[in-house]
């Protein structure tokens, strides 16, 4: 791609002042036609050394209302992010509904910087363009708008602003050994960049090269390009219809239920129970001990029916773990600044880093379950919702992690016993309410639902377990018992 790119393009100072009187003035309008919208805005700025992303988005944000915009400049990873999947930091970054998020250098570092520097191996650098693409995708797929600027200017104009900036004492602290080295090494440099550039050109999601040498004219076509997106995005959003499809469930059956097969009818006896629960709560103790010794996360997922016994096999599991090493998780409807992100992005912001665990009480599957059957959202987004949680999962995975996911399951007679248990024990009557009747209500539609996802989302790397959930003792030694299982296989995978 960089190789066509004329580098020659000049505008004169006349030319500029009008433009970008008017582009500032329209930048402004349609920021604010954006956000009535609640369209989120990313910015990207990528490009070589010196060629004056800093200058640029100076530029940009001068046209925008300052309530409305956050910068983010990306250096190195710290030593909190590197002990997350790499991508971590930018979702916990990603702008709420009808704001804008502006990079100075981005998720892009990984596949430019990074591996110029050898600081990533061959594999390393394939997961992290597969990473990258599943990202913006699922964000753009999500109403996120990108637009991705890349800054182009020559190895001998790069040489010569590094030697202005270096003759000022006020300036030189901008140029680093680094940039120097890839300078000088610039073809080397060119060459990984043209091939990212080729490679996550998506039509989604699409690069737009700027030639830089002339500050002028990249300020204006930076602007043109942004004006233009924007009001593209608006246009597309007054020509929405007003009432967009619902969620509500579809009656494709699935035939070969999953659920109608588990055997509820397993039990353990009390002295069973308390004997095989000892046993592995020791094991488990040890085993988070070198968990955390070998920067190793975990993500265990709780789902299930309405008093399915989730609490309590929670319970059992924190109570064998360090509480310094672990998260309890409890999700519920997303409040007003989770529904105005990504619907992924607060399980993001949760998410371990290594070395510790995370335990959800209920999860992302929220998004193919009540969300789907109430119609919290489209049909189209909880179509899409599988693909992009076993993408999210697959990621954590690639990072290192341990992902369990347990659907505890108990039929429709033992939940109404459960249901008459809480009422009636003024103890346990706060853990009932007339939503859960309203569910219950819905049970088979909801069955439907769970047979869907369990098949759609079971994958070798973040399995489903079924809990056969009659007997609260079966099923809490079943949990544990897969817990320290993965673990223990976890660990003996790490080289001596």
């Amino acid at each position: 791609m960089l190789e066509k790119i004329d580098l020659n393009k000049k505008m004169d100072k006349q030319e500029y002042k009008e433009q970008i009187n008017l582009l500032g003035a329209k930048i402004s309008v349609l920021q604010r036609e954006l956000k009535s919208y609640g369209v989120p805005v990313i910015v990207v700025f990528e490009g070589f050394g010196g060629a004056g992303k800093g200058t640029q988005i100076n530029r940009l944000i001068h046209t925008l209302d300052p309530r409305g915009y956050d910068v983010y400049s990306i250096d190195s990873e710290t030593k909190e992010e590197a002990l997350h999947p790499f991508l971590w930091r930018f979702w916990t970054k990603t702008p709420a509904n009808g704001r804008i998020a502006v990079f100075d250098r981005s998720w892009y570092r990984r596949v430019l910087v990074d591996r110029y520097e050898g600081k990533t191996s061959k594999n390393d650098i394939s997961l992290a363009f597969e990473d990258i693409s599943v990202f913006e995708k699922q964000l753009t797929d999500g109403g996120t708008m990108i637009i991705k600027l890349f800054l182009d200017i020559s190895a001998h104009e790069q040489k010569n602003r590094f030697k202005k900036l270096l003759s000022k004492k006020a300036t030189s602290w901008r140029v680093t050994d680094k940039d120097l080295d890839r300078n000088k090494h610039f073809e080397e440099y060119f060459d990984i960049a043209d091939k990212m550039l080729t490679k996550t050109d998506y039509e989604f999601a699409p690069w737009n090269i700027i030639e830089a040498e002339d500050e002028k004219y990249a300020t204006i076509k930076i602007l043109s390009i942004i004006a233009s997106a924007f009001e593209e995005r608006s246009n597309q959003e007054k020509l929405k219809k007003k009432a967009e499809v619902n969620g509500k469930f579809d009656k494709t059956d699935f035939n070969n239920s999953v659920l109608n097969r588990i055997d509820l009818s397993k039990k353990l006896s009390k002295e069973e129970y308390s004997e095989r629960l000892s046993e592995l709560k020791k094991k488990l103790r040890i085993l988070h001990s070198k968990l955390y010794a070998a920067r190793i996360p975990v993500v265990l997922a709780f789902e299930g029916w309405d008093a399915g016994g989730k609490g309590g096999a929670i319970k059992r599991l924190t109570d064998a773990l360090d509480p310094r090493g672990y998260t309890v998780n409890p999700t519920s409807s997303p409040n007003d600044i989770e529904r105005s992100h990504h619907y992924l992005w607060r399980f993001w912001n949760r998410m371990p880093k290594d070395g510790h665990i995370a335990i959800f009480d209920r999860t992302w599957y929220g998004r193919v379950m009540v969300e789907r059957i109430e119609g919290f959202c489209s049909t189209q987004e909880w179509q899409r919702a599988y693909k992009e949680m076993n993408q999210m999962e697959q990621q954590l995975v690639n990072h290192g992690a341990v992902v369990l996911k347990f659907w505890l399951h108990i039929d429709k007679d033992e939940q109404a016993k459960r249901f008459k248990d809480r009422q009636d024990n003024p103890e346990k009557n706060w853990k009932i309410t007339d939503e859960d009747w309203r569910n219950r209500d819905k049970w088979d539609l909801y069955e439907k639902a769970v047979d869907e996802m369990l098949v759609r989302t079971s994958t070798s790397d973040a399995p489903w377990i079924i809990v056969e959930g009659n007997d609260k003792y079966y099923a809490r030694i079943k949990v544990l018992e897969a817990v320290v299982e993965a673990i223990e296989k976890r660990i003996s995978l790490i080289k001596e």
